[in-house]
């Protein structure tokens, strides 16, 4: 063991203090995380949605707004097909969260989010050229 090679000044040995991780933000107060008597469609889609939100929840807060105000900006800026295409992310996105707060909402809340997707879909679609 006299021929080792001497280790790189950045590898870390065994005997030397490791870096404490940063501790993830811990998930908001709230009384539920699933909508109570869900079955079918809502139950599956809660339960594949739960540890994607809780990875987007464990993320930098300015990211994701970041990301989808790029597509947004993307879509407006591009009058052919690439405009739609950056308009589906954000449609997707606002869709799925959307589709998950339903439950939740009152009537002015569930016209709101209608619109919204109305109204991205018809950017959409004039993109694409359909109209």
């Amino acid at each position: 063991m006299a021929n080792r090679r001497p280790r790189h000044p950045l590898a870390q040995s065994s005997n030397q203090p490791q870096r404490k991780k940063k501790a993830p933000r811990p998930l908001p107060p709230g009384e539920q995380f699933f909508t109570p008597g869900a079955t079918g469609l809502r139950k599956t889609v809660e339960t594949r949605s739960a540890p994607l939100l809780v990875y987007l929840y464990q993320m930098p807060k300015w990211l994701l707004p970041v990301v989808l105000v790029a597509f947004f900006i993307g879509g407006f800026a591009l009058p052919d097909w690439r405009g739609g295409l950056c308009m589906l992310p954000v449609i997707a996105f606002t869709g799925w969260l959307a589709y998950l707060s339903w439950p939740s909402l009152g009537v002015g809340a569930r016209v709101l989010r209608l619109a919204l997707l109305a109204f991205l879909l018809a950017v959409a679609v004039t993109r694409f050229g359909s109209f």
